[in-house]
C-alpha cells in the first residue's frame, strides 16, 4: 500500500436499523428488511431513526438540549467513528484531526411557523404583523440552532475536536465533495487524518413540503428504489455516517485497524438533459478499472423518475456482474448525508468480506453526480 493511499479506519453509522458496524453488516448480508413508517407522514413513507441512547456520546443534558435532532444524530455518529478507529481519548489526534461536514438547513419551530401563518391571514398589515411575530416570537436559540456549521461545533465542543473544520451545503452533493475533498487533501499529503460526514433528520414535515413541492417524494408504501417507476420518487430515511479517513502511513504508524481503501472519489455536474446523467456516472466509474463479480456497486439513487434508471443504466454497463445494493433499500435516502452513508456501507462490507471491491454510485434529486471506489485492505 503507498504511503498517501487513503484508507477508512474509523466507522460511524446510525440508521433506522440501529448504530454501528455489525447492525449495518448484517443487514447488507441479508438485504434488510428495512424499517418503514408509513402512518406518521402519510401519504408519504419514512425510514425512522432508531432510538439512541444520547448519553453515551453526547453525555451532558445541556448538550442534547441545546441540539437539533439531525445535530444530535451526527454528533453521535461522529462519536462513534472516533471510538471505531480508537483515537477518542487521543487529544493530540483529535487536535490533527481535520473536519468536513455535509449539512443542510437548521430545523424549524413547527408551532411557530403555523400560529404565525394562521394569524396572517387576517392581518390588517400583513408586513407589520409578520416582522412583529418573526422577531417577537421565535426565540434567539432556534436561529444559532439552525446554523448549518455548528453540527461541526458541537463535534468540536463534545468530542474535543481541535482541529479546523468546514461545512458542505447543497443536498446530495454536498455528502460527495465532503468525501472528494476528504480524499483528495490526505492523498495529496495537505492532511494524514480527516473526520467526514453529514446527518439528516428525515422525519420533519418542512422538509418533506420543501420536497413534495418539488414533486420529488414518493407516496403510499414502500418499494425498492429501483422498483419505483409506478410511483417514483424520494422515501427519506433519518440517517448519519462519519468516517475517520487517515493516510496509510500514518494509519500503520499507529497499528490502526483498516476497514477499506478509499482509492477515488470523484463528482461532476451534468445538465441534466435525457441521458447525461447516465454519462455523467459512466465517465467517473469508468476510471476506476474492471469491476467483476467481487465488486459490489451500492447506488445512493434517490427513486426520482428518470435519474433512477440512468444511474441503473450506467452500473449495468460498468459493473454488469456486480452484486448490485440500494442504500435507500435499506435506509432510505438520507440527502446530504446519502453519499457517506453509501461510503460507510460500502467499508462494511469489505471490511465483513462480502465483496473484494465496491464502487458507490449517486445523482442527488435535482443535480450533482459523484462516485467512489473502495477495496479491501
Amino acid at each position: 500500500m503507498n504511503r498517501r493511499d487513503v484508507v477508512i479506519t474509523g466507522i460511524g453509522i446510525a440508521s433506522s436499523l440501529g448504530e454501528g458496524v455489525e447492525v449495518h453488516a448484517a443487514a447488507l448480508a441479508a438485504g434488510g428488511p428495512p424499517t418503514v413508517d408509513t402512518e406518521s407522514f402519510k401519504p408519504y413513507p419514512v425510514h425512522p431513526l432508531l432510538a439512541l441512547e444520547l448519553d453515551r456520546q453526547i453525555p451532558k443534558k445541556s448538550d442534547q438540549r441545546q441540539m437539533e435532532p439531525w445535530q444530535r444524530l451526527g454528533v453521535y455518529a461522529a462519536g462513534l467513528a472516533l471510538d471505531s478507529a480508537g483515537i477518542k481519548e487521543d487529544a493530540e489526534a483529535k487536535s490533527a484531526l481535520q473536519v468536513i461536514v455535509a449539512a443542510g438547513g437548521g430545523e424549524r419551530d413547527h408551532a411557530v411557523d403555523s400560529a404565525i401563518l394562521t394569524g396572517l391571514r387576517g392581518a390588517n398589515e400583513p408586513g407589520t404583523y409578520l416582522n412583529e411575530h418573526l422577531m417577537g416570537d421565535l426565540r434567539p436559540t432556534l436561529f444559532l440552532a439552525q446554523l448549518s456549521n455548528l453540527l461541526a461545533g458541537n463535534i468540536a465542543i463534545v468530542h474535543g475536536v481541535t482541529g479546523p473544520s468546514r461545512t458542505f451545503m447543497g443536498e446530495e452533493q454536498a455528502g460527495v465533495d465532503a468525501i472528494r475533498t476528504a480524499h483528495a487533501r490526505i492523498a495529496s499529503g495537505q492532511s494524514d487524518l480527516m473526520l467526514v460526514g453529514g446527518a439528516y433528520n428525515a422525519e420533519r414535515r418542512d422538509m418533506l413540503l420543501l420536497f413534495e413541492l418539488g414533486g420529488y417524494l414518493r407516496q403510499g408504501s414502500f418499494a425498492p428504489v429501483f422498483a419505483r417507476e409506478e410511483a417514483p420518487g424520494l422515501i427519506t430515511g433519518s440517517a448519519g455516517a462519519f468516517l475517520v479517513l487517515e493516510s496509510a502511513e500514518r494509519a500503520a504508524a499507529r497499528g490502526a485497524k483498516v476497514y477499506a481503501k478509499l482509492s477515488h472519489a470523484g463528482a461532476t455536474r451534468s445538465r441534466r438533459a435525457p441521458g447525461t446523467v447516465e454519462s455523467a456516472l459512466a465517465g467517473l466509474v469508468g476510471g476506476f478499472g474492471p469491476l467483476g463479480a467481487d465488486a459490489l456497486a451500492i447506488s445512493a439513487a434517490t427513486g426520482c423518475a428518470g435519474i433512477t434508471a440512468e444511474e441503473a443504466n450506467a452500473l449495468a454497463k460498468a459493473a454488469p456482474s456486480a452484486k448490485r445494493i440500494a442504500a435507500g433499500d435499506l435506509v432510505g435516502h438520507g440527502v446530504e448525508a446519502a453519499f457517506p452513508v453509501s461510503v460507510a456501507l460500502a467499508a462494511i462490507a469489505l471490511s465483513a468480506g462480502q465483496a473484494k471491491q465496491a464502487v458507490v454510485t449517486g445523482a442527488g434529486h435535482w443535480r450533482g453526480e459523484g462516485a467512489a471506489h473502495l477495496v479491501q485492505a
